[in-house]
């Protein structure tokens, strides 16, 4: 495919997602319906349309209308190209530019439209970052590296570089993560890697390890449930990180963890999976993991969607569910055992705030540590608090 047919495709995709269908629905289907266009131009594609979802207010300000056409002439402009180059109307080319579209110059953005958020998120969002506002939703603009996690129970950071070395797959050390590496070129080839198959290293991010790490140190044979454990990484992470603790992953939509028994062996992770929360033992885990659901703010460069999705009611929603999840798990927590609090979530609303709640309603809970972790270019954003019961049951 030749750059504007690639554009001309990135268009239709993107028009799709933005009449509501889930952004990885339309880009399956063109691949799908395109045998001709080989793994360059499904990159090449993918990587048009998460770029314009990331920059969607700017790029259509820039570009003069928020549809998938506005949105990569407003890519073009942004990169400092010549639309006109690309929209040609020659063979698979977009159609030629509009009289309108040509004249086209936007006034002076806002710092919603220039930082691409929504407008109701920016107050929230100012408080809650502060001085790091600009440069964190800076960051958020951008694609995300990929990060590998080293199985530290089975190699070492320099023998998974090396393994992956043979196959073409480069790294580079994350060296404030001690289990960490990033992709530095042929990410696309880790999944059907010897490292991979072979459980030297899995995919997660930078920060999602940090967090785990943070949580040491572990006591021998800890017992250990995570909670949320979705897809199971931060379990297998525990796993690593203690091998002769009993590990138990729990979710609340178990269809989540239906991968994770493979993960597990391919890692050589010893980790129980509670078919529901009933046969969770009450006062019985030295470590409950929460990651609870929350509004991804931490994560948008890699799902960009969430942030135009994403309604006043839905994070009211979600801040529900989280306290409700906070008080269950609560529960679940041995004698002097700690309840860590994860989200991957930017917003006061969703940490620090529903921690200091949770403190004055259930005075029996001290809080221990916090940690706002923001987006760099070796993480995503997340928040971790931990805390430990000083009396009673609660």
């Amino acid at each position: 495919m030749t750059p504007p047919a690639r554009i001309a495709a990135a268009i239709g995709i993107l028009d799709d997602i933005l009449g509501g269908k889930p952004a990885e629905q339309p880009l399956v289907t063109w691949a799908r319906t395109n045998r001709y266009a080989g793994s360059g131009d499904r990159a090449a594609v993918r990587d048009h349309v998460f770029d314009a979802l990331r920059r969607r207010r700017s790029y259509a300000a820039l570009g003069g209308a928020e549809t998938g056409r506005g949105l990569m002439l407003g890519s073009l402009r942004h990169k400092g190209e010549d639309p006109a180059h690309i929209f040609s109307g020659v063979g698979y080319a977009p159609a030629p530019l509009t009289i309108e579209e040509a004249a086209h110059r936007p006034g002076p953005l806002s710092d919603a439209e220039a930082l691409d958020i929504p407008d109701w998120l920016e107050p929230a969002l100012r408080d809650s970052l502060r001085g790091d506002f600009t440069s964190v939703l800076e960051t958020l603009q951008s694609r995300a590296a990929v990060h590998l996690r080293v199985n530290v129970a089975k190699t070492t950071k320099d023998a998974a570089m090396a393994v992956l070395a043979e196959e073409g797959i480069e790294t580079t050390d994350v060296a404030q993560v001690a289990t960490a590496l990033r992709v530095t070129a042929h990410a696309r080839r880790v999944s059907a890697s010897r490292a991979y198959a072979q459980g030297l290293v899995d995919l997660q991010d930078a920060a999602s390890q940090l967090v785990v790490l943070d949580l040491a140190p572990l006591p021998p044979k800890a017992r250990i449930l995570d909670y949320c454990a979705g897809g199971g990484g931060k379990a297998l992470a525990l796993a690593a990180l203690a091998p002769d603790a009993r590990i138990t992953a729990h979710d609340g939509k178990p269809e989540r963890l239906t991968d994770l028994p493979k993960r597990a062996q391919r890692a050589g992770a010893a980790v129980h999976i509670a078919k529901s929360a009933e046969r969770l033992a009450p006062a019985a885990y030295d470590l409950v993991l929460c990651d609870v659901p929350c509004s991804g703010s931490g994560s948008w460069r890699r799902s960009p969607g969430g942030k135009w999705t994403l309604t006043p009611e839905r994070l009211h929603e979600l801040e529900g569910v989280q306290v409700d999840i906070l008080n269950a798990a609560s529960s679940l927590v041995a004698p002097k055992g700690r309840l860590a609090y994860v989200t991957c979530s930017l917003l006061r609303s969703e940490n620090e705030d529903q921690i200091a709640r949770f403190v004055k309603q259930n005075p029996q809970w001290r809080l221990i540590d916090t940690q706002l972790y923001t987006p760099t270019a070796d993480g995503d954003g997340f928040f971790r608090a931990e805390l430990t019961r000083e009396r009673g049951q609660g």
